[in-house]
């Protein structure tokens, strides 16, 4: 009696472990439910940013530098004064005149006028060579200038022909990479260069709108969108598994039984993917487990996933 009854507790505690067991591992199950998102496809390369032209601001004359009237990243307009410098002869005489008194020395300066040094066409200063005081020669340069800021993108071979000019394009920063900057193609190179034994071309991209805290020099990631659709039912690229050419996820019935439906599939982002078909907005899927995974979509066995009507497809 006494051995039966020990029995019967042994079977009650496997039991009552193996439902807990079960529902610990219920509960361990992830799941994502399709509702309705925006799938942006897109090809991502690596980029620097760059002045779109470069121009490095030169004195005609040698001489020295009487005053510097802008600072980096000053604004400037085409025909405004940059720098006041004195001819070699001028500094001369005006340094001669300091002994002769302050009357002396606003004659010359009066007379003798300083050579102004002005900016060729709008943009805005991105560096300054010069301080007031010292000498320069025509080979020097001053100060150098852009007219816009621009990102230079690297694109492989293989993809260059799915950009076009004024396609749209998304770009982070390495320095920033939350601020979201867009931009489209301006350019698209004619030659390639060769990098790495892979032919690369290079791309340049305007942003719509330069913000106040892009350099010359910057990292970035240049997003170019392929397409964009809203409003498509989509699901975490991860609930998705590819299997013997076909694309399939995993459900649970009412009975918690697990099953494998094939899908038909749309855009990706990499993130989002896109559903077509068998699937509805706000079914629930199982996100495949390592388990899961080994049992549904076995890559040594031949055939589809199991079937939910037993067997194999």
């Amino acid at each position: 009696m006494k051995k039966n009854f020990l029995l019967y507790l042994a079977v009650i505690i496997f039991s009552f472990v193996s439902i807990s067991c079960q529902n610990k591992a219920e509960e361990n199950l992830k799941t994502a439910v399709v509702k309705r998102s925006t799938i942006i496809s897109q090809i991502s390369t690596v980029g620097i940013v760059v002045p779109r032209n470069r121009l490095e601001i030169k004195p005609q004359i040698s001489g020295r530098v009487d005053e510097v009237l802008v600072n980096e990243g000053d604004n400037v307009k085409k025909g405004q004064t940059l720098v006041l410098m004195s001819s070699i002869e001028r500094a001369t005489l005006i340094d001669s005149a300091r002994a002769k008194g302050q009357e002396e020395i606003k004659y010359w300066e009066n007379v003798f006028k300083p050579a102004p040094i002005v900016a060729p066409l709008d943009g805005f200063i991105i560096k300054r060579n010069v301080e007031p005081g010292q000498s320069v020669s025509p080979q020097e340069a001053v100060l150098v200038m852009a007219d816009k800021l621009i990102i230079k993108a690297q694109v492989d071979e293989t993809d260059i022909g799915k950009i076009y000019n004024g396609q749209d394009v998304i770009i982070y920063l390495d320095a920033y990479p939350n601020i979201k900057i867009k931009g489209k193609v301006e350019h698209i190179a004619y030659e390639s260069t060769v990098i790495n034994n892979v032919n690369i071309y290079q791309v340049d991209i305007i942003p719509l709108k330069t913000p106040k805290f892009f350099r010359s020099g910057m990292s970035a990631t240049a997003n170019f969108v392929l397409s964009k659709k809203d409003n498509v039912l989509a699901l975490p690229a991860e609930a998705i598994k590819n299997f013997r050419g076909g694309n399939y996820v995993l459900i649970m019935d009412k009975n918690k039984k697990i099953s494998p439906i094939q899908v038909k599939i749309g855009e990706t982002d990499g993130e989002n993917t896109e559903i077509i078909s068998k699937l509805n907005e706000g079914d629930e899927v199982i996100i495949p487990t390592a388990k899961l995974s080994k049992e549904f979509f076995p890559s040594s066995r031949r055939g589809g996933p199991p079937s939910i009507f037993g067997g194999r497809k």
